[in-house]
């Protein structure tokens, strides 16, 4: 018999297309995938990926084990979902995936209140730009800026994240809008609706600067460099920071919390979800009518 281990490294590798990427998934480094891939060769005594150049693809015989092994994975997964969702005591640990902006400017400076309330619960917080599996226990739950989609999965709409244009108390063309420069995001976010909102606004003015992330952004405004596109929560609560009147398209994203149908009822994970719902319903205006799908 097989090594599951070696199986679902092979799995990772035909599925993220490289060693490299399998290894980030799995969190292990790229030569132990490596090893267990050759292990499971081994083992079945065929070969069951073709390592190209630049990618890793399964070969002919790979594909038909794929598929039968990717129903492994999905059943040994369910089988750690039906373990967390019978845990009644209020412990463990429970982890969700937030974005970046959310999880370094909100629930973090939150983290006090959880504890407090549920000292059984070691919450997890991963800040992540990326979409994680529910169904492959990337994580437990996800905060996601865009609607998901995933049938297997419940969703709640948690409000909506509006934006502002906010620059230093000291920006010296703050009262001269057509001098204003901008403090935009880097070329490998050029697609992202944020950036087109901002040079929506711009409408041609200087982009004086480039950052990679919303939280550079805020620190760069405040030095008085230009104007930043920020959340109105990060703006309004920023003593060094004023929100400047604008003329043109309003810009907001929604919010939503996801969860595996198969762990919406498990105590650990209510508690997370009333604890992120209480903290975004204290800071985001919410559409209750969309709310109640995680209650049912």
């Amino acid at each position: 018999m097989f090594d599951w281990e070696n199986l679902r490294c092979f799995v990772a590798v035909a599925q993220t297309g490289s060693l490299s990427a399998a290894a980030r998934r799995l969190n292990v480094d790229h030569a132990t995938v490596s090893r267990r891939v050759s292990a499971l060769e081994a083992e079945l005594k065929m070969r069951v990926i073709d390592r190209l150049p630049r990618a890793c693809r399964p070969t002919p015989a790979g594909r038909q084990i794929l598929v039968f092994a990717e129903q492994m994975e999905e059943r040994a997964f369910a089988i750690e979902r039906l373990a967390l969702a019978q845990q009644m005591p209020l412990q463990g640990v429970v982890t969700v995936s937030v974005p970046p902006v959310l999880a370094n400017n909100l629930f973090a400076n939150h983290f006090h209140e959880f504890t407090r309330l549920h000292p059984g619960i070691r919450l997890a917080i991963a800040s992540q730009a990326h979409r994680v599996s529910l169904g492959r226990r990337e994580a437990d739950l996800a905060v996601r800026l865009i609607r998901p989609e995933e049938p297997q999965n419940v969703t709640r709409k948690l409000g909506e994240m509006t934006f502002g244009l906010y620059a230093s108390r000291s920006y010296v063309h703050a009262s001269a809008p057509a001098n204003w420069e901008f403090i935009g995001y880097e070329t490998q976010f050029a697609e992202m609706p944020h950036q087109h909102w901002l040079q929506s606004i711009a409408q041609g003015r200087r982009i004086v600067c480039e950052v990679s992330d919303i939280t550079t952004q805020q620190v760069a405004a405040r030095t008085g460099v230009g104007v930043a596109g920020l959340p109105v929560f990060m703006g309004d609560s920023d003593p060094e920071l004023q929100r400047l009147p604008f003329e043109g398209q309003r810009f907001s994203r929604e919010i939503w919390l996801v969860v595996h149908t198969d762990l919406r009822n498990s105590p650990p994970i209510r508690a997370v979800i009333d604890f992120i719902s209480g903290v975004t319903g204290r800071t985001f205006s919410q559409d209750f009518g969309l709310s109640e799908q995680l209650r049912r």
